[in-house]
């Protein structure tokens, strides 16, 4: 039987691998006769495998593959953690590419990108350790990958089918190509930027624009996007100060994924804050700036709280959720696990949920 290699980028589930594949490693990652699925794809980005070899299409599997050979060995199915950290990896030198005048490869970018969004729109849970992940040195393109799983969670929730999924996340992760055409001296000041160095920082989302521009595979609604993802419904926003009928829904998802995953995160000038906090800021003090249905998609998905979740409070107190009022679902009843007490969140509005605890 024929085989063929095939870039990692082009590859499709269903596809049948022709030889074992090593990895460094003392046994295959992957066997002979394996029938590829999304997780395998995840395995190869993991390993930083560029391409693999495959049967040529029209090839049937032969019956006598055994059931042992289609099994990934566990060892090697690489955790979110590892997956992610890899990906931002490839994505710093995608941008230290750009910082030196390379064009925005857009078949590299999804290939940065997928394998992680298959894992978060199966577990949309993921989103809230991702500020976790981030650090201060980093933070741009930690930024970059976690907007785009952000804005792939939300397109999601707001029923977009997969193919505009992975446009709006692709668009979440470029939008701030451009800040790779801005001097790292006023990109990473520590200090009070200057009038001069804010507009400078105004105009990154124009030259991201101009670096996707000519690329055919992102559609124009995507570009568009990127163009307006600092624009606010109210006309505060930036490049052109737009008001709510000249900015794209995809423009404010990508919006919210950006200010959502900022606000929770780590930064030189200010420390991390919860994900029930930022939500409620940016539906309150950030009012009349957002589409309030995409504020409402990521307050369904970080306020998706069964009964019996346990939580950890801003005073350190841990306790059980009880019961969720549909109109503010950031502020449940707890019943605290030290008193057995029932503390309204909605009415003792100076304590919050800080997290989730996954792990007893």
């Amino acid at each position: 039987m024929e085989t063929i290699f095939v870039p990692i980028s082009e590859l499709r589930v269903g596809k049948v691998i022709s030889e074992d594949i090593l990895a460094n490693t003392q046994y295959p990652i992957i066997f002979k006769n394996t029938v590829i699925s999304h997780e395998h794809l995840q395995v190869f980005f993991a390993f930083n495998i560029s391409r693999v070899p495959v049967y040529k299409d029209g090839i049937e599997i032969q019956s006598e593959i055994k059931e042992t050979d289609l099994v990934i060995p566990p060892e090697a199915i690489p955790t979110f953690k590892k997956v992610y950290d890899n990906s931002v990896e490839q994505f710093k030198k995608e941008f230290k590419n750009w910082e030196a005048g390379a064009k925005v490869d857009i078949a590299k970018a999804r290939t940065i990108i997928l394998p992680l969004i298959e894992m978060v729109l199966e577990d949309r849970t993921i989103i809230f350790d991702l500020n976790e992940y981030s650090n201060p040195k980093d933070y741009l393109y930690h930024h970059c990958v976690a907007t785009a799983l952000i804005s792939s969670v939300i397109a999601q929730k707001l029923d977009y089918d997969r193919g505009m999924t992975i446009q709006v996340a692709i668009g979440g992760l470029l939008a701030d190509c451009g800040m790779a055409k801005i001097h790292p001296r006023i990109r990473e000041k520590k200090t009070t930027l200057t009038e001069q160095e804010f507009d400078e920082i105004y105009k990154h989302p124009i030259y991201s624009y101009n670096m996707v521009k000519d690329l055919t595979i992102l559609k124009d609604t995507m570009k568009e996007a990127i163009f307006q993802h600092h624009e606010r419904l109210n006309g505060s926003g930036y490049p052109k100060g737009e008001k709510i009928a000249n900015i794209s829904i995809f423009a404010q998802i990508i919006a919210i994924a950006d200010v959502f995953h900022a606000m929770t995160c780590e930064r030189v000038y200010r420390s991390k804050q919860s994900s029930f906090k930022v939500i409620e800021m940016i539906n309150e003090s950030e009012f009349g700036k957002f589409d309030i249905k995409v504020v409402r998609a990521l307050i369904d998905i970080v306020a998706d709280l069964p009964i019996g979740t346990i939580v950890e409070l801003s005073n350190l107190e841990r306790g059980e959720v009880m019961f969720v009022n549909k109109f503010a679902p950031t502020r449940p009843l707890i019943k605290l696990s030290h008193s057995g007490e029932i503390f309204d969140l909605g009415k003792n509005r100076t304590f919050y949920i800080s997290r989730i605890i996954t792990n007893l």
